[in-house]
């Protein structure tokens, strides 16, 4: 009996690493939410008496607790306490897991478990996530313009959209409008008539229901439809909500283009260019302006003392006897008296003592000489 417990077993086992080996992804945006389905196919009535749910980053060796249920109890665990919860129905063996406000450190590889009663099969589906970085929640559009705005349930499982709303606030304690609605059943989208909204004829579903894609775009963008639009896709109990804010710009006014206003444009497409021919241009032509500054210093230099060589000889030539007779002294004229060759002032100057009246002169040449009784040399006096 051991060769046949054997054969049953090695099934088993060869189902269960098959499991692990055929893993599912998942691409989510941070801030959005993910889910994660683990359902086991089977036609026969099995009752669940545990699911698990672990996460590893591939960093550790050591898997973290996602979320646990045991006795009719969930409880998520770590840092997936408030975001995670369990929203598979587990009397159809469904353990679904969903994980609200995904962020970076959440990507890695999720592993489900479901074990049943009396039974040592264990159900395992591994689900990669892949986390990219948060879409903006905030758009700006121009009056006129059209706008999208996504809405995207990220799920493994193909789950059936029951409802899609869209609703409107201008503020945050407003009160909302209803954009858009859509219904599966009707498979059409159904908006409130024109005297209802004001949104009628300019809102259009563009997103694919069946990939929960209840994204929306919205045409001729008026001023008065800036506020939040929130999203709200609805999967049985289960509710997904984004909200996006819609910032309205109104557009500037246009204006007459001359081409005097066309030249800063042209310009500006080659400022660059310009701007380093110009400075190239200065360096090579800095050392030329340099020496002609030089030199011209020097010509205004040589210029400068030539002109006042030639105003000191003019000013010389126009007065010349006043630089002669002014450097000629009293002695230098006595001196020239002396080399005339007349020795009477010679000798009385040399000899100023004067003779007395009493002492007759000598009767010769000095009679001659004399006037009135006075040598002539002091007559010269």
């Amino acid at each position: 009996m051991f060769h046949p417990l054997k054969l049953i077993l090695m099934p088993v086992l060869l189902d269960y690493s098959l499991g692990l080996d055929d893993s599912i992804e998942l691409t989510v945006s941070v801030g959005d939410s993910a889910l994660m389905g683990c359902v086991f196919q089977s036609a026969e009535e099995k009752h669940v008496t545990k699911v698990d749910w672990m996460f590893s980053s591939g960093e550790r060796v050591k898997d973290d607790f996602v979320l646990f249920y045991y006795a009719n109890i969930s409880v998520p665990v770590g840092r997936f306490q408030n975001r995670a919860r369990l929203v598979g129905d587990i009397s159809h063996h469904d353990g679904s897991l969903l994980l609200q406000n995904v962020e970076e450190a959440d990507q890695g590889t999720y592993t489900c478990e479901i074990r049943f009663k009396m039974e040592s099969l264990v159900f395992k589906k591994a689900v990669v996530l892949h986390v990219l970085p948060e879409e903006p929640t905030e758009l700006m559009v121009h009056v006129g313009d059209s706008t999208q705005m996504g809405c995207v349930f990220q799920s493994t499982e193909e789950k059936h959209v029951t409802r899609v709303d869209w609703m409107f606030s201008p503020g945050e304690r407003a009160k909302e409008e209803i954009v858009l609605r859509y219904y599966p059943k009707l498979n059409a989208s159904k908006g409130y008539p024109q005297n209802w909204g004001r949104f009628q004829n300019r809102v259009n579903l563009v997103g694919d229901i069946s990939h929960n894609d209840g994204s929306i775009r919205l045409q001729g963008v008026k001023e008065s439809d800036g506020g939040n639009y929130t999203c709200s896709i609805h999967l049985g109990n289960l509710t997904f909500r984004k909200t996006i804010v819609l910032h309205v710009i109104l557009k500037e006014p246009r204006t007459l283009v001359t081409p005097a206003a066309l030249i800063p444009e042209i310009l500006g497409g080659n400022q660059l260019v310009t701007i380093v021919g110009i400075i190239c241009t200065t360096i090579l032509l800095l050392p030329v302006l340099i020496l002609i500054v030089k030199r011209t210093h020097r010509n205004k230099s040589s210029v400068t003392s030539t002109t006042l060589v030639r105003s000191l000889e003019n000013t010389n030539k126009a007065h010349p006897e006043k630089h002669i007779y002014s450097s000629i002294t009293t002695q230098e004229v006595i001196d020239e008296e002396e080399s005339s060759g007349k020795p009477e002032a010679t000798y009385m100057t040399m000899h100023p003592v004067r003779p007395s009246l009493r002492s007759a002169p000598p009767s010769g040449p000095l009679d001659n000489k004399s006037v009135g009784g006075m040598p002539k040399s002091e007559q010269a006096f």
